[in-house]
């Protein structure tokens, strides 16, 4: 600022970046206001059809969506979309990432199937115009499973998976992270199609090599860690969930900061599990913790201030039924 002025494009650059990495290290909501002010910025510099302009709308609406707005996202990649069509043309790189993501949002709002059908047609495209073996393909292919998963079809989605997870080793390698993801979405679908206990295994064999790829304080290793204990809940071991997630928020503690989403979640689910390991005092009073944190960092109509509100009412209501507890 003080050697190039505000309205540099390295100024402008700078804060595009500062915004970025307030939402990576857990505020999206700062994020996406900071994206905000940035936009109006780029706008009277640059014009609303300049590539960096297009693409900060890109990234608000990315933080909208993640601060608590699926909808809104949704719509901000809606204009985002006739707006990048336009200028850049429909098989542009940017148009077809921003395409992905609006597909994705779909999703996230409510929308599977409609998700899972913008993705085939995405990827359609995505083959034409950058062949099968192109990391962005390859990326389609895994929201495209995913999706049909969400939509009803985990057995399906499981297929999808075992095949792109063939093709993502044999063109970037068994330990790019694309792969290892892949392994992550491949043991979580078994799980929901009716194997937990090999989607336990799988879980497992992948946390040993994230833990020699990337570190113990990797994020994706940590969410592993995550995945992992949530099975094995699942699978029948209450206590062994709750401990692992015990584990798991020293961690992110450490790591993240009490105040990151995935510290947030991860006292959500060890809450829950203590609950179902016989604990329902406990699980009250940690999600009422839990409550008021999200309530001070969240919005007020945030989805997860409602879904905690939902699971302490559930608790509240059992320990009431079972004045035993």
């Amino acid at each position: 600022l003080r050697v190039l002025g505000p309205d540099h494009p390295d100024t402008l650059g700078t804060r595009n970046n500062l915004a970025f990495w307030r939402g990576e290290s857990g505020d999206p909501a700062g994020a996406a206001s900071a994206f905000e002010k940035l936009l109006a910025d780029r706008l009277r510099v640059l014009g609303p059809d300049h590539p960096d302009t297009l693409g900060t709308r890109n990234n608000l609406a990315r933080w909208q969506g993640d601060a608590g707005d699926p909808a809104g996202a949704v719509s901000a990649f809606e204009k985002l979309l006739t707006d990048t069509s336009r200028v850049l043309g429909r098989d542009h790189p940017s148009t077809l990432t921003t395409r992905g993501n609006l597909a994705r949002w779909r999703g996230e709002s409510g929308d599977p199937a409609g998700a899972a059908a913008a993705f085939e047609e995405l990827l359609a495209d995505r083959l034409r115009v950058l062949g099968p073996d192109h990391p962005d393909t390859l990326a389609t292919r895994g929201n495209l499973a995913r999706w049909r998963g969400e939509s009803g079809d985990p057995a399906g989605a499981v297929s999808a998976f075992e095949k792109l997870l063939t093709d993502t080793s044999r063109v970037l390698g068994r330990d790019h992270p694309n792969t290892l993801t892949t392994r992550n979405n491949l043991a979580a679908l078994r799980g929901k199609a009716g194997d937990p206990a090999g989607a336990v295994a799988a879980f497992e064999e992948l946390l040993a090599d994230r833990l020699r790829v990337l570190g113990p304080d990797h994020l994706d290793t940590l969410t592993t860690r995550n995945n992992l204990a949530a099975l094995r809940g699942k699978a029948g071991d209450p206590a062994g969930a709750a401990a692992a997630f015990e584990e798991l928020l020293a961690d992110r503690l450490r790591v993240l900061g009490p105040d990151h989403p995935s510290t947030l979640a991860t006292r959500g689910n060890l809450a829950r599990w203590r609950g179902e390991s016989g604990d329902p005092a406990g699980a009250i009073a940690a999600f009422e913790e839990l409550l008021a944190d999200r309530l001070r960092l969240l919005s007020p109509g945030h989805p997860d201030i409602l879904t905690t509100h939902d699971v302490l009412a559930y608790w509240r209501d059992l320990s009431f039924e079972d004045p035993s507890s």
